[in-house]
């Protein structure tokens, strides 16, 4: 009987290593505390002092600037910036902003509602030249090569780069080396710790539509959150939402961005050149 008991002990041991093993290697050798959610898809990108300053639209153009072309009815929550070309070029007015418009120079007119909303020289022109030089350097962080687990075929040059209606993207980064179509509605599936980057090195285009109800959308789902989306767009042209279109996230151009009439953005335009606007609303 003493002999059973031994054997009958080793299993007992040898089983609850077996068991531990296995717990082990279903945590995937996390490191995570038990009830942490550990993000999926890459890390996102520091925005840094674009951010800090709720910058939500902002051009880094020495020569060009910012438009509105839809009688200056955009609604825009956050603020706007400029530099280096003059602040002659913002043509966005105090009575559409909840924030500030920051400008390298004195030169802003105004228009409706004067200058109330308007920031230049002195200090507050170091607060827009600080999100340029943070532009920049946020535009390469996001372009950055994807991870080897990354480059497979649903994540490099996904259907030629014509996105249609339905498609589902889960967090990670995704590349095209082409323009990026998004012809219908698709959607951004994950949690609200989660991060998406597009990279493409041609343009990115919404299509467009006669109403905000039929107008093409980027849906979240699940919890996912604006903030957590990036848009790095490498092409000649730069990003252009169709009119009544809906998009999320924050689009980081290497030119221009366009805003058709009616598009709507939950998230930033950056952009290296100008930014246009035709009745737009443009916040979080």
């Amino acid at each position: 009987m003493n002999g059973f008991n031994s054997i009958l002990k080793t299993l007992t041991w040898a089983l609850a290593l077996l068991l531990a093993g296995v717990v082990a290697g279903c945590g995937g050798g996390s490191s995570a505390a038990p009830g942490t959610v550990v993000p999926a898809g890459p890390p996102a990108v520091n925005l840094l002092s674009i951010a800090t300053n709720n910058f939500v639209i902002l051009s880094a153009s020495p020569t060009t600037g910012i438009t509105d072309t839809g009688s200056n009815s955009s609604a825009i929550t956050g603020n706007i910036g400029l530099s280096p070309a003059t602040a002659a070029a913002i043509g966005v007015f105090c009575s559409e902003m909840t924030g500030n418009i920051y400008g390298a120079d004195a030169a802003y007119v105004g228009g409706t509602g004067g200058t109330t909303c308007f920031k230049g020289l002195a200090a507050d022109n170091t607060t827009v030249a600080n999100a340029v030089l943070d532009l920049g350097t946020a535009y390469t962080a996001a372009s950055a090569p994807a991870t080897p687990a990354a480059t497979d075929a649903a994540h490099l040059n996904l259907l030629a780069g014509t996105i249609p209606a339905g498609t589902v993207f889960a967090p990670g980064t995704y590349t095209w080396g082409s323009t990026v179509n998004i012809t219908g509605d698709i959607t951004l599936a994950g949690g609200a710790s989660d991060v998406w980057i597009f990279q493409m090195s041609g343009d990115l285009n919404l299509a467009s539509a006669g109403s905000l109800p039929l107008g093409t959308h980027v849906i979240l789902s699940g919890g996912a959150v604006a903030s957590n989306v990036f848009w790095q767009v490498g092409g000649g042209t730069g990003a252009t939402l169709g009119t009544y279109s809906t998009f999320y996230g924050n689009i980081l151009s290497a030119k221009q961005v366009v805003m058709q009439t009616g598009a709507v953005l939950h998230g930033r335009a950056l952009a290296m050149t100008a930014i246009a606007l035709d009745a737009n609303p443009v916040g979080p």
